[in-house]
């Protein structure tokens, strides 16, 4: 079966470049038929994909579908419950009207929409609040990967000045005067009292369960190739080739996990150290982790610094290669000044196809989220 798909893509193609006068035209705009050929057979047997020598991408995959609720433990799901309403909690932070929602929210993609945040005091942060959605999958956490889970990760955001400027022992005190708080942390973690690392702990329970396993994309790569249209299809066939978006957006969550310039970052311009910051390796100055790619579309701006606002921008300045920025005199005489990735090329994509690659992206989309606010206990 898998070789009468691939020989039949290939007289497809033949035939449809042969009509059009190239050999190498793509199916897609003469006779989408032959792509959706191709793309039926077995991801072992798709065209070959644009990888630079040096790139080792896994496999395009489905995410893991959730467990259904009753699988979980009455413990887990209680953990879940409680996390839900410490999410959206206020409580947690100094000022007792900052949560974890307010730069995570729902109806925003589970972010916020802005290119910096605000926290404690209206302070301005340096960078863009990325989705929770399918945080669970990450074995690093942050724009520089400096948590090493989601626990981490919480502790972290509450605790940081500008952001929640929270105070473990006061918030451990708010939530302990709460009948319902006491309430469900019992049921959540029973003989154990309510601390600074329980709450991350659930708040890190929640954030695991918010995943996007049913888009179209995912469906399309359990089989159903009639999931993704002639234009999202082709999409993804120019994600895998001549668009080299495979280097570094692979695997289930479309990213390599690994850190990179894209030319986002300036010489001493907000935080531009990236991964640096916690590696002090020279290779990783100004490198900011690869953006899993699912619901991209609905989590504008984009980049660590929310550099640009539309998936128009973000396609536009892949197309051209991005730009290698001019150092300053201070940057010229520091060692580390960044180097544009040498992943980075110019595409030449025309307009029809940056128009199918970003058909694409959004077929990684879940539709929006349905999550209420829950009723915090008073």
């Amino acid at each position: 079966m898998m070789l009468r798909y691939s020989v039949l893509a290939g007289v497809l193609l033949f035939v449809a470049g042969s009509a059009f006068g190239h050999e190498n035209a793509d199916p897609s705009q003469s006779m989408p038929s032959a792509l959706r050929a191709w793309y039926s057979a077995d991801q072992s047997d798709w065209p070959e994909p644009d990888l630079d020598d040096s790139v080792d991408a896994r496999p395009l995959a489905a995410l893991p579908l959730n467990p259904p609720a009753a699988a979980r433990t009455a413990i887990e799901s209680a953990q879940v419950e409680l996390g839900k309403r410490l999410f959206f909690e206020p409580l947690l932070s100094a000022s007792g009207q900052h949560a974890c929602a307010s730069c995570h929210d729902p109806d925003l993609g589970w972010a916020d929409g802005r290119r910096f945040s605000f926290g404690h005091d209206r302070q301005r942060g340096e960078l863009n609040s990325p989705t929770i959605l399918n945080a669970g999958f990450l074995s690093e956490v942050f724009w520089d990967g400096r948590a090493a889970s989601l626990e981490e990760q919480a502790m972290a955001s509450i605790l940081n000045p500008v952001e929640m400027a929270g105070e473990p022992q006061q918030l451990v005190t708010r939530l302990q005067s709460i009948e319902g708080y006491r309430d469900r942390f019992a049921e959540a973690f029973p003989g154990q009292a309510i601390s600074f690392a329980r709450v991350a702990s659930a708040i890190a329970a929640f954030v695991r369960v918010q995943n996007t396993p049913n888009t179209a994309f995912d469906r399309f790569m359990r089989g159903d190739r009639t999931a993704l249209d002639d234009q999202a299809l082709w999409g993804l066939h120019l994600f895998r080739t001549k668009a080299r978006c495979l280097n570094c957006h692979s695997g289930a969550l479309l990213s390599d996990g690994k850190y990179h310039h894209l030319g986002t970052s300036f010489y001493g311009v907000g935080n531009f150290q990236g991964r640096y910051a916690v590696t002090t390796e020279k290779p990783d100055f100004s490198a900011f982790r690869t953006a899993p790619l699912r619901n991209v579309s609905a989590t504008a701006p984009y980049m660590h610094n929310g550099l640009l606002d539309s998936l128009d921008h973000v396609l536009a300045s892949y197309n051209m290669g991005w730009w290698q920025n001019s150092p300053s005199s201070e940057a010229a005489n520091d060692p580390r000044f960044a180097k544009l990735s040498p992943l980075i090329k110019p595409l030449n994509l025309s307009k029809d196809e940056l128009v199918a690659l970003k058909a694409f992206l959004t077929a990684l989309g879940s539709g929006g989220s349905k999550t209420e606010p829950p009723q915090l206990p008073r």
